[in-house]
């Protein structure tokens, strides 16, 4: 995207943490390295940032239970097919913003334009495959699962709440996927450091057992 001739001129430049920038416009899969993306994502918060925890909780927390569940559904995912799971928000994490469902269409077509060229140089980086239909429906299964659980036990909602109002038709899950994968405390939020730590710890098991460069 350029911009045009006399128009007054858009700066849409990000300043990563390891000192790389990134052109929201135009981004390249150059301009951030794993502990910024890791970061970006723990410092970026689901539910509008609400909470009935001390927290909010983060995006890279919930792209961790998202593979997790992905994981326990059959067939279990290749180690790409894993890494596309834990990274399926990644572009959330550059843009340092979540938008709840409910305003996405009124955000219009130039926010979606630019949220999939963020996506697309994050598919590019790290070697995903595009998602075909079948493993894109085992994907929203797992993310659904998560969204109602994470409506009753971190946000509140009850469950004929995440039903009727939320419209989330996916079971409520008891059992905390995260609890059992790492011995914390069932649908706490973790602090920003603890998110990210976790988050790049599972990005770089993933790349290695892809076999894919930093």
């Amino acid at each position: 995207m350029h911009n045009t001739p006399g128009a007054p001129e858009v700066r849409a430049w990000v300043r990563m943490p390891s000192g790389k920038r990134l052109d929201l416009l135009n981004p390249t899969p150059f301009d951030w390295d794993d502990a910024d993306l890791a970061l970006g994502l723990a410092r970026t918060y689901r539910w509008g940032g609400h909470s009935a925890w001390p927290l909010p909780l983060s995006v890279a927390q919930h792209s961790i239970a998202v593979m997790l569940l992905r994981r326990a559904v059959s067939p279990r995912p290749s180690p790409v097919q894993e890494l596309r799971e834990l990274l399926h928000d990644a572009e959330e994490g550059l843009l340092g913003f979540d938008a709840v469902s409910v305003i996405k269409p009124f955000l219009g077509e130039g926010f979606r334009a630019l949220t999939r060229r963020l996506e697309q140089a994050v598919f590019l980086r790290y070697g995903l495959p595009a998602w075909t239909e079948k493993e894109h429906r085992l994907h929203k299964q797992a993310d659904r699962l998560a969204a109602a659980s994470e409506a009753v036990h971190v946000t509140g909602w009850t469950r004929e709440e995440v039903l009727r109002t939320l419209k989330i038709r996916a079971r409520v899950l008891e059992r905390d996927p995260l609890a059992d994968h790492y011995g914390c405390t069932p649908w706490e939020p973790w602090a920003p450091g603890l998110a990210a730590e976790r988050f790049l710890l599972e990005l770089e098991r993933l790349k290695r057992e892809e076999g894919h460069g930093s």
